[in-house]
């Protein structure tokens, strides 16, 4: 049995970590902490474990095999080093760190300590994508030659376990990006994992549109981001990330190949819609992204348990996750200087 500790226990742990440890039945929930201790105390009152005063705390005790970390951006590389020198396997929530510097320590953390950093890159794991994969390496609708991806909702007012206009999630001191880190990380990984192919270059603008504190001004992170990416063989596509799609969400990728177009997630019916060059249309009705307001199993979790019971190496590692946060960090360098910034991938 894998005995989990999990660090922030806000909604993100409540929604998707702890509910997923609960219905696995190789882990058990053995530890909990959070700035608000109530809050800690309250989910070990219901679901069993051990609250702890500090993170170092429940680092430090033997009993605990590995830990989700679920606290503020800011907070990711100093809490999962201190974790992966303490003997534990972390899965940590996206955006991997705040700073490129502080990804590439995570990364050597692990390797050091011999044990597993996965990260939630949860695309990655839903069928609809699973499958698509499949399609292109089979060569259904032959070279990518270009691509558009997009996740757009209406912001994480509602999402954070203290919702409202002044989330932590606009504060740039503990989240340090916005829809880039929050939604266009997810979109950019799914890119790699779909193409098989790195990003290798980015033209971007990262922007504060509309979203605002409750005194009016402007918050401290983009609300949009828009990118054009260029993969290693050439491909040149689109990544939009928003905060502000005041509707539906779209959560949408579509590849035009030499041989037809796949649409994956763009139809609320047909999670994959493929249309040949020669006009034939493929349809498969597989499964329905989640959303915001539809929480549907992460496979995440599983994941995680499923390497630690075989001690295999997770295939979201914090080295694959490192090439999408060059990226990100790439984008963001190239929105500040209004220039194409070729991204460093070895």
């Amino acid at each position: 049995m894998i005995k989990i500790g999990i660090i922030g226990c806000g909604k993100i742990a409540q929604v998707r970590h702890i509910p997923e440890y609960l219905d696995n039945d190789n882990a058990e929930l053995a530890g909990y902490f959070d700035l608000n201790q109530a809050r800690a105390a309250a989910l070990a009152d219901e679901f069993g474990g051990k609250v702890y005063d500090s993170y170092e705390a429940l680092l430090a005790d033997p009993q605990i095999d590995a830990v989700s970390v679920c606290t503020a951006n800011h907070t990711h590389a100093e809490i999962t080093i201190a974790a992966l020198r303490a003997g534990k396997h972390v899965l940590c929530e996206k955006p991997m760190a705040t700073t490129l510097k502080d990804c590439e320590a995570m990364v050597k953390a692990a390797r050091e300590s011999g044990k597993f950093l996965m990260l939630g890159h949860n695309q990655r794991l839903t069928k609809a994508h699973v499958k698509a994969k499949e399609l292109l390496e089979e060569g259904l609708i032959g070279d990518i030659v270009s691509f558009r991806t997009t996740f757009g909702h209406g912001g994480p007012e509602t999402w954070s376990i203290d919702p409202g206009r002044n989330v932590w999630f606009f504060d740039k001191n503990k989240a340090s990006m916005g829809a880039m880190a929050d939604l266009g990380i997810h979109k950019t990984d799914v890119i790699h994992f779909l193409t098989g192919q790195l990003i290798v270059e980015t033209t971007a603008r990262l922007s504060t549109l509309d979203k605002r504190y409750e005194n009016g001004e402007l918050i401290g992170v983009d609300d949009n981001a828009i990118c054009i990416y260029r993969l290693e063989k050439g491909a040149v596509g689109t990544m939009t990330a928003s905060w502000t799609y005041y509707g539906n969400e779209d959560n949408s990728t579509i590849l035009y190949g030499t041989k037809g177009i796949m649409r994956i997630y763009d139809d609320p019916v047909y999670s994959i819609k493929v249309t040949t060059r020669t006009g034939e249309n493929i349809l498969f009705e597989i499964d329905q992204i989640q959303t915001n307001d539809n929480q549907t199993k992460s496979g995440v979790i599983d994941a995680f348990v499923d390497c630690l019971v075989k001690n295999q190496a997770p295939e979201i590692s914090g080295a694959e996750a490192l090439k999408t946060m060059r990226v990100i960090f790439a984008s963001i360098e190239s929105s500040q200087t209004g220039h194409m910034v070729a991204i460093d991938q070895s």
